[in-house]
């Protein structure tokens, strides 16, 4: 691929982002993180709306992604448009649908179910993508008897389980997922974020932790579908050691935003080994280059 020929360079360690008209100019592509960084929780973020208007004027193409896997794309889609965001559903990756594309580019057998810990987001696409599948929101009311005798029997066409964040995660969940992918065959075990908290609302972080991503791999596709250089995408995330070190790790710029779940002093800590290429306290930080063209 022909290098990139913005003669902009990032810095090695995290800079206050002064001046990001060179940024902008120097990136074809930014990736957003949503929660933290568009909104949190139905809450809209100060000037977001003024900014994806101005890398639009620019001619940027964006990505949404989120590591929320409550939703779906179509969901997610409503979500923006509620917000007065106007953003296609080609332009959103979320989790959930990243599991099931997963799922779908490994040929996943048909005559094999999924089984889910999680909500409907995930089932909605498992459902577009064809997959069969159990579990999901239905399991949340169900208990387990600890009786001399008892013991549970899992599907053994299970081939995969996949967990995302869940409000009704029980001991039920717990022990049917064990078994499938213990004692069936080539079972799969696919989770959709790797976030220790999450904005459910705009108050407070809420637990949220799994164990590894698949995000990381639809995103890889979708590089290779539009033939983007990776030197010429930004990464913009409020998370050092998922959004930031994601980017870092597919070879893109970085920017973190303190809008979320990290502050400058998290990011300044001596013990922070995760340094993105710049920070700002919130992506409407870019239209200080308006001000500065009045």
């Amino acid at each position: 691929m022909e290098a990139a020929k913005s003669s902009f360079v990032t810095r090695a360690s995290a800079q206050p982002l002064t001046s990001p008209g060179e940024l902008i100019d120097s990136v074809e592509t930014f990736i957003f993180d949503c929660d933290g960084v568009i909104w949190k929780g139905d809450k809209l973020i100060d000037g977001v709306p003024e900014t994806l208007d101005l890398l639009r004027e620019k001619g940027k193409r964006l990505v949404f992604v989120t590591n929320n896997s409550t939703k779906s794309r179509k969901q997610y889609g409503k979500k923006f448009e509620t917000l007065g965001l106007s953003v296609s559903e080609e332009e959103i990756f979320a989790s959930s649908f990243a599991a099931a594309a997963y799922l779908k580019s490994i040929d996943f057998p048909k005559d094999k179910k999924v089984y889910v810990v999680g909500e409907d987001g995930i089932l909605k696409e498992l459902e577009l993508a064809g997959i069969q599948y159990l579990g999901g929101p239905e399991d949340g009311d169900k208990k387990i008897e600890l009786k001399p005798g008892y013991m549970m029997e899992q599907d053994k066409n299970v081939g995969a389980v996949v967990v995302g964040f869940d409000r009704y995660f029980n001991y039920h969940k717990i022990q049917y997922a064990t078994l499938c992918i213990r004692e069936n065959p080539g079972c799969l075990f696919i989770a959709t974020n790797r976030d220790a908290v999450t904005h459910l609302t705009d108050a407070q972080e809420w637990a949220d932790k799994c164990h590894m991503s698949v995000q990381a791999l639809l995103i890889r596709q979708d590089i290779s579908r539009f033939k983007i250089q990776k030197s010429q995408i930004c990464m913009v995330g409020d998370r050092l050691d998922t959004d930031i070190l994601f980017g870092q790790n597919g070879g893109c710029k970085t920017l973190l935003v303190l809008s979320g779940v990290t502050s400058l002093s998290m990011l300044q800590d001596p013990q922070n080994s995760i340094q993105p290429d710049f920070y700002a306290n919130k992506i409407s930080d870019f239209l200080s280059i308006k001000a500065a063209a009045v």
